[in-house]
């Protein structure tokens, strides 16, 4: 057992296997630790986060050895018998047969001749990682991940079969796609593959149809207070997140930049983590069809508020104002950084999904993004001033900021001109970034001095992942719950809302507040 780094508020617990991760993960989960918010399991690893303030490191670390020294088993299998037909048409059905010197109508063969297991979730809601496939069929990830894969695709990495949920960036090879929904909140269990159950593939006949999809239609909605009148981007609803889910497969999300959600808030008396409207590069127009007061915070922009009856005024960002029927009010592009985050008294009116009205980009859970034309709500929740607002001035494209970073777990993975070059040399913010992380461009790029692939692993906000090109990925909130690419280090955690709020262009510097060192000994 080895406890590795994973920044301020995580560990990555690596153990011998599989059976040793998933006994260890039952222990946890009868005997959780005091302050821990989240356990990922990996195929060799448990991320352990915990809640700041809650616990110590030094704490949890004796406590998970004790765990680990005691006898235990894997958890026995569910009894389930799944079968996913699948149509072999997958984009790399040709590169894996290369990769394993099979035919493709054996490669397909294999897939479908042996069952499988579901060992764990992680991911992406509804993601399972499934074992005990053909070992012939064992091939590595792609060198660089595609941007986007669609859902129900079928894809192989390593020993693992697996099953994308939805449309999502991802390194797996791609066998084919299957009509079955791995994920759907109209199910009692929204994920359809449990760890234990038993899957066989079978291949879908040329003839066989492809089943329609009905989707279901969304509940009525209260009156609107708000009208969209113009939005470049998709706004999106976003709070607190919903953190302590990560055994479902479903990541916390929530506002990327939280102290700005809290200063919005604070402004009206709302909760800290009461819903808003993130707001991404202004030029929005809105038109209240009801009385609200308002506040917005975060990316400082120009506001202007033309009344109905024809008089124009210029609201202070960062304070609160009120808007009556007819008033339309315009969010000008910010000045600098990215994010903004629209408050209004008593929170916007939106249903929860899984406890939380955040919207998750990488999973498609949470409300939809509300669109031009779309009329929003306004909703009665109660609460003292909580919050305080952001500490720091974001950048505009083309300035340099630093940011502090913590070693990661897998930094020995790396050569040491590579930990040398992270820090001395800046970074550029890529069009290519999104709530999921920020794709970051070099000159130089990290190399490796491990180049084996890693097996599937849990990731944290904040980490910095870099794939085989070694151009980093910063980690947002809607990160994957796990992925298969070494991070070198991990975001300090009072750097998570700067890093939010970096525009494509800005130059980053990273400064290391802790030198690396070879990874740990195992614990006697």
């Amino acid at each position: 057992m080895r406890l590795l780094p994973a920044g301020d508020r995580a560990l990555l617990v690596e153990l011998a296997d599989l059976p040793a991760v998933l006994a260890l993960l039952g222990r946890l989960r009868q005997s959780p630790l005091p302050g821990a918010v989240e356990l990922v399991p990996g195929a060799r690893t448990l991320l352990l986060r915990w809640q700041a303030g809650q616990a110590r490191r030094a704490d949890l670390a004796r406590a998970l050895q004790a765990l680990e020294l005691e006898p235990g088993g894997a958890a026995p299998a569910s009894g389930r018998e799944i079968e996913i037909p699948v149509r072999y048409d997958g984009a790399d059905l040709a590169a894996i047969a290369a990769l394993t010197g099979l035919p493709v109508a054996e490669v397909i063969r294999r897939h479908t001749a042996t069952p499988q297991v579901v060992a764990f979730t992680g991911f992406a809601p509804g993601f399972a990682y499934l074992t005990g496939g053909d070992p012939a069929l064992q091939v590595p990830r792609r060198q660089s991940p595609r941007p986007r894969i669609p859902a129900g695709a079928v894809a192989l990495a390593g020993p693992f079969s697996g099953v994308y949920p939805r449309a999502s960036p991802g390194g797996w090879q791609l066998l084919g796609t299957t009509p079955l929904a791995m994920w759907d909140l109209g199910r009692d269990q929204p994920a359809l593959l449990q760890p234990g159950d038993r899957v066989r593939f079978r291949e879908m006949a040329a003839a066989e149809p492809w089943p329609a999809v009905h989707p279901v239609p969304p509940p009525p909605q209260p009156s609107p207070a708000l009208r969209v009148l113009a939005a470049p981007l998709p706004l999106l609803f976003q709070d607190g997140g919903r953190p302590g889910l990560a055994g479902q497969g479903v990541s916390a999300s929530g506002a990327v930049d939280r102290g700005a959600l809290a200063a919005a808030n604070r402004a009206l008396g709302n909760p800290a983590g009461a819903p808003c409207l993130e707001i991404t590069l202004g030029g929005v127009e809105l038109l209240a069809e009801a009385p609200a007061v308002l506040a917005l915070a975060g990316a400082p922009a120009a506001l202007r508020l033309i009344r109905a009856d024809g008089a124009v005024t210029g609201p202070a960002f960062g304070t609160r104002f009120m808007v009556e029927p007819g008033d339309r009010l315009w969010i000008a592009p910010p000045r600098a950084g990215l994010r903004l985050y629209l408050a209004a008294q008593g929170g916007f009116a939106v249903p929860p999904v899984l406890g939380s009205a955040a919207t998750d980009t990488l999973s498609g859970i949470g409300p939809a993004p509300v669109l031009r034309g779309d009329g929003v709500a306004i909703g009665a929740v109660r609460g003292g001033p909580s919050g305080a607002p952001p500490g720091f001035a974001p950048p505009a494209p083309g300035e340099a900021v630093t940011l502090d970073i913590l070693p990661g777990p897998r930094s020995d993975w790396f050569t040491p001109e590579a930990l040398a070059r992270l820090t001395a040399q800046d970074w550029e913010v890529t069009p290519q970034s999104s709530r999921v992380g920020i794709r970051l461009a070099g000159a130089q790029p990290l190399t490796r001095r491990i180049p084996d692939e890693l097996p599937s692993e849990g990731m944290m906000p904040g980490a910095l992942q870099v794939p085989h090109g070694g151009q980093p990925v910063l980690f947002l909130a809607d990160h994957p719950l796990t992925g298969g690419y070494p991070v070198i280090a991990v975001l300090a955690d009072h750097h998570l809302d700067f890093a939010g709020q970096l525009p494509p262009g800005a130059r980053v510097r990273f400064r290391l507040l802790q030198p690396f060192t070879p990874a740990p000994a195992p614990l006697a």
